[in-house]
């Protein structure tokens, strides 16, 4: 639907975000309709063809305290489901509106709201309306940007869920494998953000020691310990207006995990050598292959700081759990990496693209992108061809899929090598080749299985 030919209903207790809506959709639609008072919602909508109702969370109501606008929520789509719903929230309703979309509400925005962007919103929700609802292949690409691919109905919903809290400045906890792509993806809300001009900063606390976790994060002075040579910025203070990724966040120690608490909770970082306290304005997001659930010990891991961190989760897919997007990654691999090594750009064979789809990809995104960028490099034509495809068979698989096929590394690995030889009718140097196995490594693992 056209936004000119639509009937807007703004629903909310304060004049001023009535009177702001309403000047700015005023020369944008057909009608304007301003309520303070929800009660009125019913007759609003039975009295009027309304397309869209803008719905503040929280009213000056007794109804369900800081539940208010779910409670209206769930009225509107008892009354009109047809009726698209954009709730309107401050920043401490983040929770409440990423729960009120999934009780129906088709988008939020949060106070205060950039215009444009608010009419944007407003439009693809009457288009999308007008189309059926579903939001097309290509703006689901759009969400996070070029970086982050996928068309699968797993990663249409990472990317609704990333256009909503992109813009605010909640905390977020990346949950996923390793090679999923967390990373590109802490990157890609980044540069969605409200902060996209300021720095990005990431680091791996993981691999940091407790005595350089304090001077890493927080900085140090000149002489707090030997090697301290000069002031220094921590990548709390580096980030500052920006946003600061914490990757492996579920591999720090007990120890680390509350200083780490002590300065998000008072948005201050102290340096090494100091007593002075500086502020700290960073949007915070961290990362880990730690499932949630084994994160949750209180042996291994403080709960109050998983709290802190996790204003929302978002859990990346093993590419075995999306594998519609794996053909759309594999030639996207392949366009990247024959521009890098000025190479003809890549096509696949029918086969190449069959085996590409029947691999499981234990190491993910990231074993699929090393396989095109080798296959590429090795490629003898500008055509893939299936022998080109080399998977790592010492690629260690995740838990789930141990779990799953209820098989040993060993058993894998033997298997894979029978069925490879078998298919090259036991021609050991065009078996070692897909493999990713020199001759000498792989007579070793046919002496070691007793093939």
């Amino acid at each position: 639907m056209i936004l000119k030919k639509a009937t807007v209903l703004i629903v909310d207790d304060d004049p001023d975000v009535l009177t702001a809506v309403k000047l700015l959709l005023k020369t944008e639609t057909q009608e304007i309709i301003t309520e303070k008072n929800p009660e009125n919602l019913n007759w609003l909508l039975q009295r009027n063809q309304v397309d869209l109702v803008l719905l503040d969370m929280n009213f000056n109501s007794a109804i369900n305290t800081g539940n208010e606008g779910i409670y209206w929520l769930r009225k509107i789509k008892e009354w009109k489901p047809d009726v698209c719903v954009i709730m309107i929230t401050a920043y401490g309703d983040i929770d409440l509106a990423v729960r009120s979309l999934k009780e129906g509400a088709n988008d939020f925005v949060v106070k205060p709201w950039h215009n444009e962007k608010l009419i944007d919103t407003i439009k693809d929700l009457l288009d999308k309306k007008e189309g059926g609802g579903k939001p097309t292949k290509a703006s689901a690409k759009g969400d996070t940007g070029t970086s982050i691919l996928g068309d699968s109905e797993v990663m249409e919903d990472i990317f609704h869920k990333v256009n909503k809290i992109a813009p605010t400045d909640a905390n977020i906890l990346i949950l996923g494998e390793n090679g999923t792509g967390k990373d590109l993806m802490a990157k890609a809300i980044h540069e969605r953000s409200l902060r996209a001009d300021k720095p990005f900063i990431k680091v791996d606390v993981g691999a940091l020691t407790d005595s350089l976790f304090e001077s890493e994060l927080f900085g140090h002075k000149k002489g707090a310990y030997t090697d301290a040579r000069e002031d220094r910025m921590g990548r709390f203070e580096e980030a500052e207006g920006g946003t600061l990724f914490l990757d492996e966040i579920g591999n720090i120690s007990l120890q680390q995990q509350a200083k780490l608490l002590t300065v998000l909770q008072n948005r201050q970082v102290t340096r090494l050598g100091t007593n002075k306290a500086v502020d700290v304005n960073i949007r915070l997001i961290c990362a880990t292959n730690v499932p949630l659930t084994e994160l949750a010990n209180e042996n291994k891991f403080r709960k109050d700081l998983i709290y802190r961190i996790n204003t929302v989760e978002i859990n990346m897919p093993p590419l075995r759990k999306r594998a519609e997007d794996i053909v759309i990654l594999a030639k996207h691999f392949a366009k990247l990496y024959s521009s890098k090594y000025l190479k003809p750009t890549m096509e696949f064979e029918p086969a190449s693209l069959q085996k590409l789809r029947s691999y499981n990809y234990p190491g993910n995104v990231r074993e699929l992108q090393y396989t095109i960028e080798r296959a590429v490099i090795m490629a003898d034509e500008h055509i893939l061809r299936a022998d080109d495809l080399i998977f790592s068979i010492l690629e260690t698989p995740g838990e789930s899929m141990i779990d799953e096929d209820n098989i040993q590394l060993s058993t894998l690995e033997k298997n894979a090598i029978l069925r490879v030889i078998e298919k090259h009718n036991g021609n050991i140097t065009r078996a070692a080749k897909e493999l990713g196995l020199t001759r000498t490594a792989l007579y070793r693992r046919l002496s070691k299985y007793d093939i």
